[in-house]
Parts: structure tokens; C-alpha cells; sequence
């Protein structure tokens, strides 16, 4: 049943696109793939492009002219995503940090279990990382925890980006009020899904460092998301949400 689609953004990916791609596609539950490439000079997008005569009707590319941010890449594959009318939309990074077999326990947690939001997550069982410095850990988790004193969220791994969407949150959700573009727009998305009312749930998770490829993480980023998370929080105060549930 081809309800389900998993977003991944890339750039410079050329180790794992193809690997990553076959794997999603070797899952017992049938997903399709959406790459939103942001015009790699590596060559990410010639792979994909050869891969999808082999996997037609399954695998997709949306090309832009250059590295937009993480956030517009995934507003662009959700956009995508709701008007080819999946019920089922995934964030998932190319690089084998988020293993793709637990794809199919976010599925079951949203189309079994009721769940509208489905969160892949590192720290509502302890701290389930492997191959990150302390330094890089300690400042993701407490990165979390500030983002829960600050808005409010009983969500114990906001930042996470390995995610299962309904299509009524993507639809619910306006776009264009989405202000972020790193990954505060990870907390933002979920801030947001929670204020409309909607059901969000943890999976537990085990999160594993690339092996292949150059990070884009760094501390850049969780300085956005701190600095982030206060401007969302203040917007809030004049903000009206439509309530879900």
C-alpha cells in the first residue's frame, strides 16, 4: 500500500544516497522515496536520477538551485508530499544517522496506534547515542531540555529530525508561518503540531554518527535553535491556533 513517503534532503551525499535508498526500498512496508536535492556538486543528483529507471513510480527528485536550508527543503517536500495525496510523510537523514528499519515503527505508531505525530527519539529512553563526542551530546541534550522549560513541550527530544507526519498535520499546519530554517524548524514543527492539538508521541531510538560523509552539524545550529526558541515562544502569545483535538 503506497501510503507512505520518506523526505530526505540532501547535499554531498554520493557515499550514502544510493545505499540509503535501497535500503528504505528492501523494508517489509512499502515507502517511497521524495529527495529534495539542493544542487550537490558532488554528483548526489546524477545517483538518484540513474536509480530512479530502476525504481520507477517509487523514487522522486525535486532539485533546487542551491543549499536553501534545511527547513525550506523539507516545507518543499511536504508541500509535495500533501498534493500527491500520501497519508504518510517522513523526515529522514541521508547519512544512516536514523536507521531506516525503525521507518516502520514510526508508521505503526501514527497508522496503528493514533498517534498524529510520530517523533524519533534519542532521549525519551535514556540517551541512546552512539558515536558522538560527550561535548556534542551534552550540548544536544541540554539543548532539549532548555526547549522544554522555555515552551512548555513535555516532548524529551525536540530537536530530532527523524519524524512521521499524518497528512492532516501538514495540512493544518501553515507554511509560511513556519519561520525557520535550520533546525529550530525541527522544534518549531513540533511546537506547533502540539499547539494545534494534535497528538504526538516518542518512538525510542537508537541515533548513530555518520560514517560516511562530512556533518553538517555545528554549534551554529544549536545556537540558532536557542536563540530560536524564545522568538517562537513570544510569537505564540499573539498567535491563535485551531485546536484538533
Amino acid at each position: 500500500m503506497r501510503d507512505s513517503i520518506v523526505i530526505i534532503p540532501t547535499y554531498n551525499e554520493r557515499e550514502n544516497i544510493e545505499k540509503i535508498i535501497r535500503k528504505v526500498f528492501s523494508l517489509p512496508k512499502e515507502f517511497n522515496v521524495l529527495i529534495v536535492e539542493d544542487n550537490s556538486p558532488d554528483g548526489t543528483a546524477v545517483i538518484v536520477k540513474s536509480l530512479m529507471k530502476e525504481f520507477p513510480d517509487r523514487l522522486f527528485i525535486e532539485e533546487r538551485k542551491g543549499k536553501l536550508g534545511l527547513g525550506t527543503a523539507y516545507i518543499h517536500g511536504f508541500k509535495w508530499a500533501v498534493a500527491h495525496q500520501y497519508d504518510y510523510v517522513f523526515e529522514m537523514d541521508a547519512d544512516f544517522s536514523h536507521n531506516p528499519d525503525d521507518l516502520i515503527r514510526l508508521y505503526e505508531a501514527c497508522a496503528q496506534k493514533g498517534a498524529d505525530v510520530a517523533i524519533g527519539s534519542r532521549y525519551s529512553n535514556g540517551v541512546n547515542v552512539v558515536n558522538w563526542p560527550m561535548g556534542r551530546v551534552l550540548m544536544s541534550y541540554y539543548a532539549s531540555m532548555y526547549v522544554r522549560i522555555v515552551t512548555r513541550l513535555k516532548i524529551r527530544d525536540t530537536t530530532a529530525g527523524f519524524m512521521c507526519y499524518s497528512r492532516k498535520v501538514l495540512e493544518t499546519i501553515e507554511m509560511e508561518r513556519i519561520h525557520f530554517i535550520g533546525y529550530a524548524f525541527q522544534i518549531e514543527m513540533k511546537f506547533t503540531a502540539v499547539k494545534h492539538g494534535f497528538k504526538v508521541v516518542e518512538v525510542p531510538i537508537i541515533f548513530t554518527d555518520r560514517t560516511e560523509g562530512q556533518s553538517k552539524m555545528s554549534k551554529g545550529i544549536f545556537k540558532e535553535a536557542i536563540l530560536g526558541v524564545l522568538m517562537l515562544k513570544i510569537r505564540s502569545w499573539f498567535r491563535k491556533y485551531k485546536q484538533m483535538s
